[in-house]
């Protein structure tokens, strides 16, 4: 395969990036802003879908909790693909899985049927983010690897704000159904990336050694064996298991923030579905603005820096648009303020793809990307549960803000990695 397809190549640090590069970063961008947009828009749903159907808050965190916990199944199952068949084709899969599964979720008429829908679109979801933080990271130089990464996760903001304006201002004039059908749009990036889009040149060239048999025989016993297993109990598996216990903090944190923020703001706070997507969107101004700076702060002051700080921020925010309401609320523009503030935390994820890749080699890159995000994403399944069963006693704002713990605790955990700020990648590295 690495002598029949095109590659687009790695830079060096004194290389400027080109078109080429520049299409894998576009390309990967829109798959994951996508990605966030088939996700998200149940959420934004989640009040007419119950009335129609008769489901209640609980039947409907399930449905959304099944959706995560299948994002753990596309990730180990994509990953496991993308390191075995590439970037390029793993990455046209996933858009595709996703998109027809939210189509399809616009055909429901009972619980069952929207279950299987969303997991089918929770599968796809999962494969995607790590094939396309891989590919960037085998595509981007060391020196702007952080920022290149963190731009990519701007994709999450975005889909999101895309997924309030839909709901927001069509499902009155189209209905929840037609909102979900509008999803099948995105499968018409796959058209553009199998046409247009080249081969990761660092993983085409491991490859090429590896059929010529001129890897290591440390590196081609781990071609040899399960990946996944190679994982969890070879040399790499404690950096794994360090990156699957960051990926559930901080996929905690952004889930206790966001599974049931609409339904938050429409049914405690009495906004509008109108009146709660405009307020979403002004977090995700704030989001796009935090993936950016966390991405060139990182790249200045280093991964583990970054984590805090913008962890600290992220609780923050949380902490006085749920616990501290009532304190604030007579003041729309400051209450605002911190739903901006909520944004610019979450841009830590900025920081995870180019930390992951950066801590294993090519040939378990992907693998290990898709496993450790997408279980930790796919734990999941009990956070709009947890924040359903909280919300009969203490309200929704007291489920919402358990995300204050789980940012400040992800933004400690850093700690326990070395720091990879500069790290450079090569087809063979021996790893970290």
């Amino acid at each position: 395969m690495a002598d029949t397809v095109s590659h687009v190549r790695l830079l060096s640090d004194s290389e400027k990036p080109g078109w080429q590069h520049y299409k894998v970063l576009l390309l990967s961008w829109a798959g994951w802003t996508f990605d966030f947009y088939d996700l998200m828009l149940y959420s934004f749903l989640l009040l007419p879908i119950g009335k129609e159907l008769h489901l209640s808050r609980v039947a409907l965190s399930y449905v959304l909790g099944s959706s995560l916990a299948a994002t753990a199944l596309g990730g180990v199952m994509f990953g496991l693909l993308a390191d075995k068949l590439g970037r390029k084709t793993v990455l046209s899969w996933t858009i595709g899985m996703y998109s027809i599964g939210a189509f399809l979720c616009g055909f429901s008429n009972s619980l069952v049927t929207l279950l299987v829908f969303r997991i089918i679109t929770g599968i796809g979801v999962g494969g995607e983010w790590a094939t396309g933080q891989a590919y960037i990271a085998e595509t981007f130089p060391a020196r702007m690897r952080g920022r290149i990464g963190a731009l990519m996760q701007t994709g999450a903001p975005v889909g999101i704000a895309v997924a309030a304006v839909v709901a927001g201002f069509l499902e009155p004039l189209v209905g929840w159904r037609g909102c979900f059908w509008f999803s099948i749009i995105p499968a018409l990036l796959v058209v553009f990336v199998r046409r247009t889009l080249k081969e990761s040149d660092m993983w085409a060239e491991r490859q090429r050694l590896k059929q010529a048999g001129e890897l290591s025989v440390h590196e081609m016993k781990m071609e040899s064996q399960n990946k996944l297993i190679g994982l969890l109990t070879g040399p790499y598996r404690k950096y794994f298991y360090l990156s699957l216990v960051l990926a559930t903090l901080a996929l905690s944190a952004y889930w206790f923030t966001y599974s049931w923020l609409p339904g938050y703001l429409q049914a405690e706070r009495h906004l509008s579905l109108t009146q709660s997507s405009l307020w979403i969107l002004v977090t995700q101004t704030g989001g796009v603005l935090g993936y950016i700076s966390f991405g060139l702060l990182a790249d200045r002051l280093g991964r583990r820096p970054a984590f805090s700080i913008y962890g600290a921020v992220w609780a923050a925010g949380m902490l006085m648009i749920t616990l501290f309401w009532d304190a604030v609320v007579a003041m729309p523009s400051v209450i605002l303020g911190f739903m901006f503030l909520t944004g610019i935390g979450t841009g830590m994820f900025g920081g995870y793809g180019p930390l992951v890749a950066e801590l294993f080699p090519t040939g378990l890159r992907n693998t290990a990307m898709g496993a450790a995000f997408n279980v930790g994403r796919g734990v999941q399944f009990l956070t709009p549960v947890i924040i359903a069963l909280v919300a009969t006693r203490y309200g929704l704002a007291g489920g919402l803000s358990l995300a204050a713990f789980f940012a400040l605790a992800c933004g400690a955990w850093i700690w326990t990695f070395p720091e990879t700020k500069g790290k450079k990648l090569h087809a063979t590295e021996p790893g970290a």
